[in-house]
């Protein structure tokens, strides 16, 4: 089984690249699962601009981007979305790259790390509503990491309580994969 840790922002200076390397060594001191960062930066996906609807496209895209991007995901079996919260949603560059492809998310399970001023609940709340339409399951833990308590000076520092409410997650999330498959 293999889970793929989506670092969603794409913004030079930002803070899901640590977020995502601690969700992985978190993950990696599991034997449950083999765990994978995949990070959005890395697959410059360009805008959804194909005349093909991807629920169409067959998983064959017309970017190289997009179709490197889809291999990523399609090679999963469920997610951890580590996502920040921008003007109380989703991120554009996740949300075009979760709306670029199709198959590859169908009826797979999720999680959500959110951060934010707010803790990045109102993304996560937007993305339950978003994967629900791609009939994927998503997990009832999700973190909800500050942006005031969390992050200083010297980068990343997660509250003394996020080591058991990532452990949460990955439980439900792996029970969850495995029940799908």
């Amino acid at each position: 089984m293999k889970i793929g840790i989506v670092i969603g922002s794409i913004r030079e200076g930002r803070l899901g690249a640590s977020v995502g390397a601690w969700v992985k060594d978190q993950a990696d001191k599991r034997a449950d699962a083999e765990y994978e960062v995949l990070d959005l930066k890395d697959f410059r996906v360009p805008l959804l601009d194909s005349p093909t609807h991807p629920m169409q496209a067959n998983k064959n895209y017309d970017s190289p981007e997009v179709t490197a991007w889809s291999r990523a995901i399609d090679a999963c079996d469920g997610f951890v979305f580590v996502t920040p919260e921008y003007n109380h949603g989703v991120p554009g560059a996740l949300k075009n790259a979760v709306d670029v492809l199709g198959p590859e998310w169908v009826g797979k399970p999720i999680g959500f790390v959110g951060y934010g001023s707010a803790g990045g609940v109102r993304a996560v709340e937007q993305w339950r509503q978003i994967v629900g339409n791609l009939s994927m399951v998503d997990v009832r833990a999700q973190l909800e990491i500050s942006l005031f308590t969390e992050f200083g000076d010297e980068g990343f520092t997660p509250n003394e309580r996020r080591s058991a409410e990532i452990t949460t997650l990955l439980d439900q999330l792996v029970e969850m994969t495995k029940k799908l498959a």
